[in-house]
């Protein structure tokens, strides 16, 4: 699948989650597997701080009929501080926010 945008990159990470459905583990693989394409592809990567955990659950979760909801998501945080300590340590933290049972 291209990487050359980040709705491609989207797409391709939603084909992931389709592909390894698992809550525990994968979500944040996939998750940095993501930010590692766009700080690759495009110097860019999320700010997960930015992304509210129930909003992402759902987004994810309708992904699968129609990314566009994830996409906005991801969108809206992304950030060009690709080198960034904190958004790389933060982003380990949300993830693991992200796969807490609430």
């Amino acid at each position: 699948m291209p990487e050359s945008t980040v709705e491609e990159i989207v797409k391709k990470y939603v084909e992931m989650n389709v592909a390894h459905p698992f809550m525990e583990g994968n979500g944040r693989t996939a998750r940095i597997w993501l930010d590692l394409i766009l700080k690759k592809n495009l110097s860019k990567c999320v700010d997960w701080s930015k992304i509210d955990k129930t909003e992402y659950l759902e987004a994810m979760k309708l992904s699968v009929v129609d990314y566009s909801t994830i996409l906005s998501l991801i969108e809206k945080a992304l950030t060009d501080k690709i080198d960034d300590r904190e958004i790389f340590m933060k982003g380990i933290d949300y993830s693991y926010y992200y796969e807490e049972e609430s």
